[in-house]
């Protein structure tokens, strides 16, 4: 028999262990403790790595590697290959399907560093999207109102009123190449995700994005500054926040429009012009009273802050409140959320604090504000319980509190604007909500993913290894496998979003957004009321992920260790949670 021929017979052998415990590697690469690398990864994709065991015992076999020389130029020697190798691809499928479903809780806290909440004295919280939760109805208002300024405020044409907020064109972390009016995925290394570069609502082809590139990979001295803004030379503009879904979204909206009517327009113009009527939206306080006078509405009642508040209120936490919102806004929404006595339970209020300046502009001293809203002229020399405070900043802050470095544990939304200053400049533990969070993981719970990516990387692990053979029987066969990988991609990226895909994955790599959260939180979760189902003395670890050139070794877990750092069975004293 021919090398390969034993090898493929060898390799055969190899692929019935795809039903045991293995593990996975490859793919998990900057996502130090997100569910894509853990629970049913962990177990389904272990499956993974005896594909490539076996495929190794193939290339190890003797003359395996010296390619075409070592293989008979027969045709009856290449069609026995062809076979084998076909053969090889159905049991590999047909072991690939035959898994185990073990579910990712999306209530569970994911660690990016470790931390124990024993040591967490303060606890700090932004208000948007961290205390308060909105519905979808918040940025169709959004949308409508900044879309009717463009008309009626910058004499944008009048048929822009027949645009509707989109709910699901858009996802967070996208950036906006402002001179080229081009809304684009780009992953942790640069590298725009082909098939999900917009212009208006409409795909640009993958050849006309890498004409206009010179390829895929976005230089560094375009890309957004720090805090994701298209500042000092930078064209490209990140959306980081929740809050953009409306602007990305009506930005292609006009976009759209200009294309379909042929009109002639600066781009630069127009994405100043739609960030200004945005930003009218807010400054102006046209969103904020019209949350008011329909609080039930906007207000997603669902999410447990309140109880999260006075569970840490009860073990005798210190609590702050630092948010962009004004004190009316922010009054209103935590008293349907909490009650009237919300300010009780909080030792700090500081609204209108503008993040991110508020975390390095040293020169705005803290005013005190009335409960009707008035601005007092006093100097502040203490931050008393119970009272308002505007603006400030957080060096003021840290001497007048003395809270500082890791004792203080702060909860954003926004991974620049609330988390990265303090966590690379002082020292904070930080927390992210990524609302998002919950919604993916049940995508990714379902059996169809599940199979689908585990074949993927079955898939992945065969070309790899049989690339080796310079055949023409085995090169033939791996081109097909290649072609049906390609054709896989836009499945998984569909699965979540058919425009862009996954917030925190490309096709393969970890989206920009990734790597930002995982470098700037140390935690993250889909929502505040998360925290409910951990003891305060709870130490949240983030599972060791193996480099590329180490060896993985994964403890055996049962079917409640996720790999992340999910609650655990508490014990008797603790089974109230609190």
């Amino acid at each position: 028999m021919a090398p390969l021929s034993r090898s493929l017979s060898c390799l055969m052998k190899h692929t019935g262990c795809l039903w045991r415990v293995g593990n996975f590697r490859s793919s998990q690469q900057g996502l130090p403790n997100h569910p894509f690398r853990s629970g049913w990864m962990k177990k389904n994709f272990r499956a993974v790595s005896c594909v490539g065991a076996g495929v190794q015992a193939l290339l190890q076999q003797p003359g395996a590697k010296n390619g075409a020389a070592s293989v008979r130029s027969s045709s009856s020697e290449g069609q026995d290959a062809t076979e084998r190798l076909w053969s090889l691809y159905k049991e590999t499928k047909r072991q690939t399907e035959v898994i185990c479903t073990s579910s990712v809780d999306p209530d569970t806290i994911f660690a990016n560093n470790e931390m124990s909440l024993r040591d967490i004295e303060i606890y700090g919280f932004d208000y948007d999207y961290t205390l308060a939760f909105y519905s979808n109805h918040l940025h169709t208002l959004i949308f409508n109102i900044a879309r009717d300024i463009l008309i009626n405020n910058h004499r944008y044409p009048e048929g822009l009123r027949k645009y509707e907020y989109i709910p699901d064109f858009a996802v967070r972390g996208l950036h906006y190449d402002v001179q080229k009016a081009l809304l684009m995925k780009i992953d942790a290394f640069h590298y725009i995700q082909l098939g999900t570069v917009y212009r208006g609502l409409h795909p640009v082809p993958d050849e006309e994005v890498i004409a206009m590139y010179e390829g895929s990979h976005v230089p560094l001295e375009i890309m957004s500054d720090f805090y994701g803004k298209s500042t000092h030379g930078h064209t490209m503009k990140q959306f980081m926040d929740i809050f953009s879904l409306p602007e990305m979204t009506l930005l292609s909206c006009v976009n759209d429009f200009f294309m379909r009517h042929n009109i002639d327009y600066e781009p630069v113009h127009l994405y100043k012009d739609v960030k200004e009527a945005i930003r009218d939206v807010h400054v102006k306080g046209i969103m904020y009273r019209a949350v008011e006078a329909d609080i039930e509405k906007y207000i997603w009642y669902g999410e447990q802050s309140h109880a999260v508040l006075k569970k840490l209120s009860a073990h005798g936490k210190k609590m702050f409140l630092i948010t962009n919102s004004p004190f009316d806004f922010v009054d209103h929404g935590m008293s349907y959320i909490v009650g009237k006595d919300w300010r009780d339970l909080f030792d700090v209020v500081i609204v209108k604090a503008d993040k991110p300046s508020f975390f390095n502009d040293r020169r705005k001293p803290f005013r005190r504000v009335t409960n009707k809203g008035a601005l007092l002229w006093d100097r502040i020399h203490r931050l008393e319980k119970g009272q308002i405070y505007k603006q400030g900043n957080l060096y003021e802050f840290l001497r007048l509190t003395g809270w500082r470095g890791s004792k203080v544990l702060y909860f954003g939304d926004h991974i620049y604007s609330d988390l990265a200053d303090l966590t690379l400049k002082h020292g904070w533990r930080t927390g992210a909500i990524i609302p998002e969070l919950r919604e993916e993981i049940k995508i990714m719970n379902t059996p169809q993913y599940v199979h689908m990516m585990t074949w993927l990387q079955a898939l992945t692990v065969l070309i790899e290894q049989m690339q080796a053979h310079r055949d023409p029987a085995t090169q033939a066969v791996v081109e097909e496998w290649i072609k049906e990988r390609e054709a896989m991609k836009p499945q998984t990226k569909d699965t979540f979003n058919s425009q862009f895909g996954s917030l925190f994955r490309t096709y393969h790599n970890p989206t920009y957004f990734s790597r930002r959260l995982s470098r700037f939180a140390d935690i993250y979760m889909a929502s505040i009321s998360c925290m409910l189902n951990y003891s305060l003395q709870h130490t949240f670890f983030p599972r060791r992920t193996p480099l590329q050139h180490e060896s993985p070794f994964w403890p055996e877990q049962n079917s409640s260790g996720l790999g992340v750092s999910s609650p655990s069975p508490l014990a008797p004293q603790d089974q109230s949670r609190v």
